[in-house]
């Protein structure tokens, strides 16, 4: 049994993690640790979690714990990341890795030099619907990709709107948030790289503090491909999709860019639409969590790793970057 340790007692773990690990049969909950006592006290009772730790350093020293997955705000991803590569833990990480480059790589080398498994909590690429895109992509059935565009506008929650819009310091805003995942998805649809990005950014009435809610650019790939992106939190009727479009097709996704297992794929080619059927739905936090305790066994990586996950931070900082400077970046991945 792999005993996994909570770093942040958190929405996402709540909602998507905790059910994802209890349902693997190798894998539970053991331990949970987090800022506020009383809110990590709470939170072990309603999900039976059978410890808690008041400190990261005693949950570092359980012994159940073989896994530490870290979530709460983004600036608070990098040193416990580093604690537990340190104390022999394998880490589970979510995005984005850390508020810098510089950070993100130091989570990878701590990581490299202490042997234990590191992943990047990118739950898109583990949806039954872009694993058949990336497939479909790479056995030429559209031709030579040429463009690609993704649509990520959503309403955000009123229960996450917290820190995502108010706190700079915590890494709020829509790009850390949201473009991240736009990148690490096109990046493994694609099989390709970012090299520059041109972005504009807005405040569109929900986030203060100077944060962004709204985000549209173009992504620049090694391969040539053109990639078009919208990200919000202020867009409460638009449907989010996934598209490529090449030299002898399109592969069009419609409801594809969520945590649900839902959407659907249509291929248009010689003046026809063919709905492709992806394969079989499947929750994408519990695949993820069934691919980490694998590779945590030797069989194979994360379905995202930490580089990975240096990737997708690196471009969304250059978003960031753009958007600030009114000019292209480039993309610097350390």
């Amino acid at each position: 049994m792999l005993g996994w340790g909570l770093v942040g007692a958190s929405t996402i773990a709540r909602e998507w993690m905790i059910p994802a690990i209890n349902g693997e049969a190798e894998s539970r909950v053991v331990a949970v640790t987090g800022g506020d006592p009383d809110h990590v006290a709470r939170y072990a009772s309603e999900l039976a979690i059978p410890r808690t730790h008041p400190t990261l350093e005693a949950l570092l020293t359980d012994p159940e714990v073989a896994i530490v997955y870290v979530s709460g705000t983004n600036d608070r991803h990098h040193g416990p990341s580093i604690a537990a590569a340190q104390a022999g833990k394998h880490v589970l990480c979510e995005k984005p890795l850390a508020l810098t480059i510089g950070d993100a790589r130091a989570m990878v080398e701590a990581c490299r030099v202490a042997n234990v498994v590191l992943g990047t909590n990118h739950h898109l690429r583990n949806a039954v619907t872009h694993r058949a895109l990336r497939r479909l992509v790479g056995e030429g059935v559209i031709g030579e990709p040429l463009a690609a565009r993704v649509f990520h506008a959503v309403q955000l929650p009123p229960h996450l709107r917290g820190w995502r819009i108010d706190r700079p310091e915590a890494g709020g805003g829509v790009t850390l948030d949201i473009t991240v995942h736009d990148a690490d998805t096109l990046r493994f649809v694609l099989a390709a790289e970012v090299v520059e990005v041109t972005a504009f950014a807005a405040g569109q009435g929900m986030a203060t503090a100077g944060l962004e809610d709204s985000v549209m650019g173009v992504m620049r790939f090694d391969s040539g491909v053109l990639a078009q992106f919208h990200d919000a939190f202020t867009i409460p009727h638009a449907a989010t999709g996934f598209e490529v479009h090449g030299s002898e097709g399109s592969l069009i996704g419609r409801d594809v860019m969520t945590q649900r297992p839902i959407g659907s794929i249509t291929l248009r080619r010689d003046g026809r639409d063919v709905e492709i059927d992806p394969g079989p739905a499947e929750n994408l936090y519990a695949r993820s969590v069934r691919r980490f305790n694998a590779a945590v066994r030797g069989a194979g990586p994360p379905a995202a790793t930490g580089d990975d996950g240096v990737r997708s931070l690196a471009v969304a900082l250059a978003v960031r970057e753009s958007a600030a400077t009114g000019r292209a970046a480039t993309v610097v991945y350390g």
